[in-house]
């Protein structure tokens, strides 16, 4: 055990008997000495200048140790203790001088997207901003949204963790700014306007069915609504060129009818509604389209099939399909009888609703269709296979590559409804290997996958 250095060993006889012999014994031989000398011819100029050199050797010494000591360094004052870093020290060691650090974890900045009114006069966007910057808020980006009696600003925000939400819209309203709007934004939300506009616009080229995915992308939480074209004549829809309603867009859909929007929360201004209107005008104006990519793949069995996107084209075979069917498969699938099902089909193939997928198989016989059903902030996955093909492996591939459809959307969920009996779509979606929630209501039964989180804009 080490002892403390403030304690040291107590002293016994024995050492202070020791140390009286040694003084005497240093007085006699003193004595001695200077006896001797003094009785010399030059005794005594020897007695000084030995006393001289005596006095000089100690003042050498004493300076010596002073300008190089070997005890060891003191301890460091952790900083912060008395306000500062103490005499001499080097501000930039920071911690690796032995000074202490904050150990506590601080929390990471969040990140926020606001939407302001703003009058239209000089210096307005500069107290909002400034009264932002109070607070040690960090302006990432802005977009300014023109209107009638003044400007709409909507700001990508890293905000300090401790900046509530009410104390950002009170800042706001401090600098002048009116009907706040303020939601958490994420990683995705960092990309310029004309970098996403540009993304969205290569995803519509690509596919006629990504249509209704863009204009989500673009204008955030909303519902998208597709009606068709009903014959009943064009005062029915909306205008040629669209219209806004506050928080209601309508849109001429290019495959007849029209989209319309909805976003109870917040407000369309001019500028978002002439951005759909491009987006829409440039999928009129690539007319139908589909990627032609095919998917070879072997089944458990050893047999190979091709999965391939589906659509209206695909309306014949379809049918020629369900008419291969059994009323039991046709009554799982669409929990009714077959002239029902028939009129379902040009709206599952449409791309205007969401994707469908085929399965060919090496005859090129369609003998499988899967689909992947728009529904707001969630997805709708259906699977009906050929009486012959079924316990096969078919409905799993399909599924799984539906999910992956899904994922590149950016759902987070998509969910399955069917017979509480179908226990082969119940195979289908555990076998996913993902988060599965069920619920069961007089016979039907939904199934809800989790699925994992992608970034939104694939590619």
């Amino acid at each position: 055990m080490t002892r403390n250095r403030q304690h040291p060993k107590p002293h016994t006889w024995r050492r202070d008997v020791v140390e009286l012999a040694a003084l005497f014994t240093a007085v006699a031989v003193a004595d001695t000495v200077a006896k001797s000398v003094a009785h010399a011819p030059e005794g005594p100029v020897m007695l000084v200048a030995s006393a001289v050199v005596l006095l000089v050797t100690a003042g050498l010494h004493t300076w010596w140790a002073r300008r190089h000591t070997h005890a060891p360094p003191p301890p460091s004052v952790p900083a912060g203790t008395d306000g500062s870093l103490g005499a001499g020290a080097d501000s930039s060691a920071g911690g690796s001088a032995g000074g202490s650090t904050d150990s506590a974890p601080r929390a990471e900045p969040a990140l926020w997207r606001m939407r302001t009114t703003v009058q239209d006069r000089p210096g307005a966007l500069a107290a909002v901003c400034g009264a932002l910057a109070h607070h040690g808020v960090d302006i990432l980006s802005l977009q300014t949204h023109p209107l009638a009696d003044g400007a709409v600003d909507e700001f990508l925000l890293r905000a300090p963790a401790e900046v509530t939400p009410g104390a950002l819209s009170a800042a706001v309203a401090d600098g002048g700014g009116r009907d706040t709007w303020l939601e958490r934004a994420d990683a995705h939300d960092l990309v310029d306007v004309p970098t996403r506009m540009l993304a969205l616009a290569a995803r519509t080229a690509t596919d006629a069915a990504e249509l209704p995915l863009a204009l989500r992308q673009l204008l955030g939480r909303c519902t998208l609504t597709s009606t068709p074209a009903d014959g009943r004549g064009p005062a029915v829809g909306p205008p040629a060129e669209g219209e806004l309603d506050d928080t209601v867009l309508r849109l001429p859909d290019p495959a007849g009818g029209w989209i319309t929007v909805e976003r109870p929360y917040l407000p369309f201004t001019p500028t978002e509604f002439a951005r759909a209107r491009a987006l829409v005008e440039l999928d009129a104006r690539l007319g139908p389209r589909m990627p032609q990519g095919r998917t070879r793949t072997t089944l458990p069995e050893g047999e190979a099939v091709t999965v391939r996107r589906a659509g209206p084209a695909d309306l014949p075979a379809a049918r020629e399909m369900h008419a291969r069917c059994s009323a039991a498969t046709i009554s799982q699938r669409y929990h009714g009888a077959l002239p029902d099902a028939d009129r379902y089909l040009g709206h599952l193939l449409s791309p205007r609703f969401g994707r469908s997928l085929a399965v060919e198989s090496a005859s090129g016989r369609l003998v499988a269709l899967g689909h992947l059903l728009w529904d707001g902030e969630e997805a709708e996955v259906a699977l009906l296979v050929e009486d012959g093909w079924q316990g096969r492996g078919v409905g799993s591939e399909l599924l799984r590559h539906l999910v992956e459809l899904a994922q590149e959307s950016g759902y987070r969920e998509v969910y399955a409804v069917t017979r509480s009996s179908n226990s082969a779509m119940v195979a289908a979606m555990r076998s996913l290997a993902l988060p599965l929630d069920y619920q069961i209501e007089e016979g039907t039964m939904v199934l809800t996958a989790r699925l994992e989180r992608r970034p939104a804009l694939r590619r």
